[in-house]
């Protein structure tokens, strides 16, 4: 037997349990992995809840991105084996000690990553690197509008942006929160509970607005964020934190702009695509371009706590579980 946190039901963070269960051998095309380090994402919330996209069904063990060590490995996996690191960004069932995930799902981490900082960054980071590098193109300059910017994809957002040479504007909720954006590569952070954040984006741009927005608030701001994309720019909804995204008709799609929904899925299609996604992350890391920032290190038995302080929206980092 080993420990796991797992819902019975949809509910609140006292639904999150803490127990024994069974872990099998791994089957064809399956890998056995211990785990060292689980992240903690909205989207686990989401599934916790039952709410926005909640595709897991009770009993069912949470958590969408971890880091581990491969135990074992059943038939056909050829990509890992027993003693590699490997990570993923989106299976369900990383709030456990030891786990079975389909091999397809798991990549193979390189020497010189460790293993906190991953789990703090992964899913946040492919999301990221997508956005960055699949959605449009920028040139040097151009400026991008990040919302929650202080947040854990926001900081890493701002980081990146800044080291492909783009002014970045960002939205936070105090002063506090604007200084953390601005460290982070933000350069024009809006306390939008001070200002209108869209009249705001006109000014600092002249008026040429921007080549992207990424929105991962949802309800409150989305209206809002059309308002901010030039021509031939993006809108996109990476995240619902605010709540589902309000009713829009075609004629609030800013002219000649696209909108799009953005999620690390699309990363993870095919085989190459996620090896591609990864190793740019990897780099990444490895350059020092981000300075993961995690402000909670909780134990596993705490999952309850992490879900609370992630949904009070304070937190200015990322949260992880300690199996």
């Amino acid at each position: 037997m080993t420990k796991a946190v797992r819902i019975h039901a949809y509910g609140g963070p006292e639904a999150l349990v803490y127990e024994d269960v069974d872990v099998p051998a791994p089957g064809p095309g399956e890998v056995r992995l211990n785990q060292t380090v689980a992240g903690v994402n909205f989207l686990d919330i989401y599934h916790r809840a039952g709410t926005h996209f909640a595709n897991l069904t009770p009993p069912a063990v949470p958590g969408v991105e971890a880091v581990g060590i491969v135990e074992s490995v059943g038939d056909g996996v050829t990509h890992v084996k027993v003693g590699d690191k490997a990570a993923y960004p989106l299976t369900a069932g990383g709030y456990a000690e030891t786990r079975l995930i389909p091999g397809s799902d798991v990549v193979k981490v390189p020497d010189g990553i460790d293993d906190k900082v991953l789990a703090a960054t992964f899913m946040k980071g492919l999301t990221v690197g997508h956005m960055l590098n699949d959605l449009t193109t920028f040139k040097k300059g151009d400026f991008i509008l990040w919302h929650a910017a202080a947040g854990g994809v926001g900081m890493i957002g701002c980081e990146w942006a800044k080291h492909l040479g783009l002014n970045v504007i960002g939205t936070v909720s105090t002063e506090e929160k604007a200084e953390r954006a601005k460290a982070a590569g933000c350069d024009h952070p809006i306390i939008y509970t001070k200002e209108n954040f869209a009249e705001r984006v006109h000014e600092i741009t002249d008026g040429t607005l921007c080549q992207a927005v990424f929105d991962g608030v949802g309800a409150d701001t989305w209206l809002d964020s059309l308002k901010c994309v030039k021509p031939y720019g993006v809108c996109a909804s990476f995240g619902l934190a605010s709540g589902p995204l309000p009713p829009m008709g075609f004629a609030e799609i800013p002219s000649e702009a696209f909108v799009t929904r953005a999620s690390v899925a699309a990363v993870s299609k095919t085989r190459d695509a996620y090896e591609k996604s990864s190793a740019s992350f990897f780099e990444i890391l490895k350059q020092g371009v981000l300075t993961p920032r995690i402000e909670h290190e909780l134990p596993l038995k705490d999952a309850a706590e992490a879900h609370r302080r992630l949904e009070s929206r304070q937190t200015t980092g990322s949260l992880i579980l300690i199996p």
